[in-house]
C-alpha cells in the first residue's frame, strides 16, 4: 500500500532521527567561552572494524529470519571497490526446497529509484537533469501550465513537482498502463512548485519516459544499454516479464494465516523506472561497486562522474528535523540522502512491495562502504534492520538498538493511518435501508479514474466494477445511502466506503478520495 512505502520515500534519516536520544542541552552560557576548536573530519572505517561487521552478518540475518520467518534473504557487502560479502540465505518459495543464493533475481521495488538516476546520469550527463520533461512527452501535463512547461527531470526525480504524494498509484492498482497514468495527473492537484516534498513513482517515471523518449528508445532498452550491458549486470532488467521467466527468481511472500505465503505476483511495469527493477545481489554489488567508484568498474568508464555525483547532493527536505535528534532528511535524485551522527554523508534507498518484497540499499561513499539486503516478503523491518545493524556494528562493534521491531512499527502505524475510520463490518443497529437497486446502478465516469459500473449480481447483491479491464468488487451496504467493499492491490487499505448522493446520480469512493478526485457521475445514457 502506499503508506507501507513510507521509508522508501522518507528514508531511514527520519527513523533515526525519530528514535536517537536526545543530544544533552547546553549549559546557559554567562559569559562568552573559548573560541571553539575546528571542526574534525569523522573517523575513518578501517579495514578490521568493516570485517567485525562482516563477520557478523551471517548470524544477524539468520537471526532476523528466525524471528520473522522472512522466508529469503540476500546480501551483499563493497567496501574498498571489493566484494566483501555475498550470500544467499533461505528459500525462494516458502514450502519449496530451491535455496537463495548470489543470482537469484528479486524485486527491488524503489530501490529501483537510484538504479534509474543512475541510468539517466549515463544517458544525458550533467545538463540532462535540467531539461524540461513536456516536449519530450506530448500527453503529459499538470494542473498547472506553468509547471507543466518548466518541471525538470530533476524536478521530479527529487519529489518537487507539487505533485501529491504517491499520485498515480491507485490508477495502477485498477489496471491502467504507464501512458493512461502519465496524461491523467494532469487532473492531480498541485502544491507549490520546487516549495514541497511529496513521493511520486509517476512523477520519477514521467522524467524518466522523457529522457528515453529523447534518447529515441524505451526506457526498458535504455536502461539496458547505458547500465545493465556495459556493467555486465547480466541478471538486471526493468521488464517484469524478464523476472517472471526466470528460473532462479524470489517469489514475494505476504503474511497470512500466521504463515508467509506466496499469494501475489506483483506486475510493477507501469512504474518500471521507479519500481520495476528486478536483480540479484551479484549483481547489486556489481553496481554498488559503480557507485563507489564514481561510475567506474575495473578502470572503465561506464557512467559520466560528474552526472553520478550528481545525484547524491540534497535537492529536497524529505523530512524536517524533529524532536528529540533533529535530524534532517533529505532526497536527492533518487537517494534519501543524510548525514550520520559524525558528519559522515549516507545514501540509501528502501523499496516495499506489500505485495511482497523489501529492500535496502546503503552506502557511506567517504568510507567506500556500501551493503544492499533483498528480501522475498512484504516489509516487517527485515532488509532495513539487518543494514543498520551492519553498520551499527561497524562503527561501534555493537547493535545499538533492536531495530526490527521498531521498524516494523513504523510501517504498521502507516498502514493503519491509511484504513478508514469508520468500521463499515459493523453497521449501525439503527441503519436506514438501502433504496431500491435500480436506484443505484447504471454506468458512471470520472475524468481520472475513467468509467464505473453498477451491477446487481445474480444473488441480487450490488456489485462495483472499475478499471480498464474491469475489476468487480462486491457492494456490502452499511447505511442508507452508503456501501462498503474490500480493496485489493498493492494499495488495499481494507474497507472503503461508497457514498451515493439520494437520487443516485453519482457516488464517492472513499479511498479514491484523497485528492477530491474519487466521485464518479452518472453517464447520462447510463
Amino acid at each position: 500500500m502506499r503508506t507501507v512505502r513510507w521509508l522508501a520515500a522518507a528514508g531511514l534519516t527520519a527513523l533515526l532521527g525519530v528514535t536517537a536520544a536526545a543530544p544533552p542541552a547546553p549549559p546557559a552560557a554567562t559569559t562568552p567561552g573559548p573560541t571553539p576548536p575546528p571542526a574534525q573530519p569523522p573517523p575513518e572505517l578501517d579495514d578490521a572494524e568493516v570485517r567485525r561487521a562482516v563477520d557478523r552478518l551471517d548470524g544477524v540475518v539468520q537471526a532476523a529470519m528466525k524471528r520473522t520467518g522472512v522466508p529469503g534473504v540476500a546480501v551483499a557487502v563493497v567496501h574498498d571497490g571489493k566484494v566483501l560479502h555475498l550470500k544467499g540465505y533461505g528459500v525462494r518459495k516458502a514450502g519449496e526446497k530451491a535455496a537463495v543464493d548470489a543470482d537469484t533475481v528479486f524485486q527491488l521495488a524503489s530501490v529501483s529509484k537510484p538504479i534509474a538516476s543512475t541510468v539517466v546520469s549515463g544517458a544525458v550527463g550533467t545538463k540532462g537533469w535540467e531539461k524540461p520533461v513536456a516536449p519530450h512527452l506530448p500527453d503529459f501535463r499538470l494542473k498547472d501550465p506553468w509547471v507543466t512547461s518548466h518541471v525538470t527531470v530533476a524536478d521530479l526525480f527529487a519529489h518537487r513537482s507539487g505533485l501529491p504524494d504517491h499520485a498515480g498509484d491507485l490508477l495502477e492498482d485498477l489496471g491502467y498502463d504507464r501512458a493512461y497514468i502519465l496524461s491523467h495527473l494532469r487532473h492531480e492537484p498541485l502544491t507549490p512548485f520546487r516549495a514541497s516534498y511529496a513521493y511520486t513513482n509517476f512523477g520519477l517515471t514521467a522524467a524518466a519516459e522523457a529522457v528515453a523518449e529523447e534518447k529515441g528508445v524505451p526506457w526498458e532498452k535504455l536502461a539496458e544499454d547505458v547500465l545493465y550491458a556495459p556493467a555486465g549486470m547480466d541478471s538486471t532488467s526493468s521488464r517484469f516479464e524478464d523476472f517472471e521467466k526466470s528460473a532462479d527468481r524470489a517469489w514475494g511472500h505476504v503474511r497470512a494465516g500466521g504463515a508467509w505465503q506466496a499469494r501475489f505476483v506483483r506486475d510493477p511495469d507501469a512504474q518500471s523506472p521507479a519500481g520495476g527493477v528486478s536483480s540479484t545481489a551479484r549483481d547489486m554489488a556489481t553496481w554498488l561497486r559503480l557507485q563507489l567508484a564514481n561510475g567506474t568498474l575495473d578502470g572503465r568508464k561506464v557512467i559520466d562522474a560528474e552526472a553520478l555525483v550528481r545525484t547524491h547532493w540534497p535537492e529536497s527536505v524529505a523530512s524536517p528535523p524533529r524532536a528529540p535528534a533533529g535530524h534532517t532528511g533529505f532526497y536527492g535524485l533518487g537517494w534519501n540522502v543524510s548525514y550520520d551522527d559524525e558528519g559522515r554523508l549516507r545514501l540509501s534507498h528502501t523499496g516495499a512491495f506489500a505485495e511482497g518484497a523489501h529492500t535496502n540499499v546503503t552506502m557511506l561513499p567517504g568510507e567506500q562502504l556500501g551493503i544492499v539486503v533483498l528480501t522475498n516478503a512484504s516489509p516487517v523491518g527485515v532488509a532495513d534492520a539487518v543494514a543498520l545493524d551492519f553498520f551499527d556494528i561497524a562503527q561501534t562493534g555493537e547493535i545499538s538498538r533492536d531495530w526490527i521491531p521498531l521498524v516494523d512499527a513504523v510501517y504498521q502505524q502507516q498502514a493503519d493511518e491509511a484504513r478508514s475510520k469508520t468500521d463499515y463490518a459493523r453497521p449501525p443497529r439503527d441503519a436506514p435501508p438501502a433504496k431500491p437497486a435500480a436506484t443505484y446502478t447504471g454506468t458512471f465516469d470520472n475524468a481520472y479514474y475513467g468509467r464505473a459500473q453498477v451491477v446487481t449480481a445474480q444473488d441480487g447483491a450490488l456489485a462495483l466494477r472499475l478499471g480498464p479491464q474491469p475489476r468487480t468488487y462486491r457492494l456490502t451496504h452499511y447505511a442508507g445511502d452508503t456501501f462498503s467493499f474490500e480493496t485489493t492491490g498493492e494499495n488495499a487499505v481494507g474497507r472503503t466506503g461508497v457514498t451515493f448522493t439520494p437520487d443516485g446520480r453519482s457516488f464517492t469512493v472513499e479511498y479514491l478520495n484523497h485528492e477530491g478526485l474519487g466521485t464518479f457521475t452518472r453517464n447520462g445514457a447510463g
